[in-house]
């Protein structure tokens, strides 16, 4: 175990006695021993280092514990990150870049090296894999992330293990997932995944520093069970872009959206997908959602702001309708029409994220007036919602 501090507690003032997480009985772990098809996500940290470049120590044990998984029935996919860390090396350079083109470079020199790795190990258990690299924009419209869906299913059905990873070598800065914490879970809600496990170096979430004994928080069950604790950042590692943070955000995505998820270490993968009390599990709480929806809480780029009145702050969050432009008192920012905007109280409280139907261009005029109105007004098209119902997320 990676005596590292993953949490710290925060002082909060005495109440009454509830139970915290690391006090709830342990989980029932059969939902993932069980498991048919399962998205395993596993970090830079694990699998690499800048001085040594890709272990291959660590990438034949990962593989040997999911061929066995896959091996005994399960179906697997392989989110992994690695590629532009794997590519530092060849390239002579000492540290992550932070230019995208570098690091776009170093992808494309890894992710080719990563997955001759990943042949190989799995292919000692006869095990094929393939390569899937997927970008944020695969998400964001239908009939990609129906490709995308048909593509991974097929491979599922064939026997193949996908390996997943960021389209690093042609992401861009506006449109990318920042890490494939996120990825993993937007995958795993993609492929309707009974289970998503995320694997890093750290064994657990503790609700302190493990060397001044913490407590090992075991089930989470809502993020009521987090109250109280803060979560660590990217260690120091040097390679990867996550953390604890982003790890229980991706957890959090999937079982508030139906699909159970366990935080763990590397090493013990094995044991997790047996089912053994290792890690911290995260209970569903919540019914899966359209991938859109998704992603618009999660990854959409934020390009405006539409400031509502109370009367349509209730009527979008409370009964969730569509938002008129009668209930807009005031817009900010620069955007067109099918962008994502935040919609936000009179005291700027966000309460939703929606794929806007006007530019900020258009929208100023249109502020108050009613849709029949402005269709008489202005002609028709003016006389449809700003953001329709289906495409508006409470956040």
């Amino acid at each position: 175990m990676t005596s590292k501090t993953v949490v710290e507690h925060r002082s909060r003032p005495a109440a009454a006695h509830t139970l915290k997480a690391h006090e709830l009985p342990a989980p029932d772990r059969s939902a993932l021993s069980g498991a048919r098809r399962i998205v395993v996500k596993v970090g830079s940290s694990s699998l690499t280092s800048i001085r040594g470049g890709i272990s291959e120590e660590a990438v034949t044990n990962l593989a040997d514990a999911l061929a066995h998984k896959r091996n005994a029935g399960a179906e697997i996919i392989l989110v992994s990150s690695g590629a532009i860390a794997a590519g530092l090396a060849p390239l002579g350079l000492e540290k992550r870049p932070r230019d995208l083109a570098t690091q776009q470079a170093a992808a494309s020199v890894g992710q080719g090296l990563l997955m001759a790795r990943y042949t190989h190990a799995f292919g000692a258990h006869g095990v094929t894999v393939s390569q899937v690299l997927l970008t944020a924009d695969d998400f964001m419209r239908r009939s990609q992330h129906t490709n995308a869906f048909r593509a991974l299913d097929r491979l599922l059905n064939l026997g193949v293990v996908p390996v997943v990873n960021e389209n690093d070598t042609v992401a861009t800065h506006e449109i990318r997932f920042g890490d494939n914490d996120r990825l993993a879970a937007l995958v795993a809600h993609l492929v309707r995944a009974d289970a998503l496990v995320l694997l890093s170096d750290v064994d657990s979430l503790y609700d302190g520093p493990p060397s001044h004994g913490a407590k090992r928080i075991p089930h989470v069950s809502g993020p009521h069970d987090l109250d109280g604790v803060s979560i660590g950042s990217a260690g120091k590692a040097g390679v990867g872009t996550g953390g604890m943070a982003t790890k229980v955000e991706a957890a959090g995505i999937a079982a508030g959206s139906g699909i159970h998820a366990l935080v763990t270490s590397t090493p013990n993968a094995a044991a997790a997908l047996a089912g053994e009390d290792v890690g911290t599990w995260f209970s569903v709480n919540g019914a899966r959602k359209p991938i859109r929806l998704l992603w618009l809480a999660h990854l959409a780029s934020v390009q405006g702001t539409l400031v509502l009145d109370d009367g349509a702050v209730k009527a979008v969050r409370d009964r969730h309708t569509s938002l008129l432009p009668a209930g807009i008192a005031a817009v900010h920012g620069h955007f067109e029409a099918g962008d994502a905007v935040e919609m936000v109280s009179p005291d700027h409280t966000v309460i939703a994220r929606g794929l806007v139907n006007y530019s900020a261009a258009e929208l100023p005029q249109m502020l108050g007036r009613s849709t029949r109105e402005l269709g008489k007004a202005l002609g028709r098209g003016y006389d449809r919602e700003v953001v329709h119902v289906d495409d508006l997320v409470l956040v």
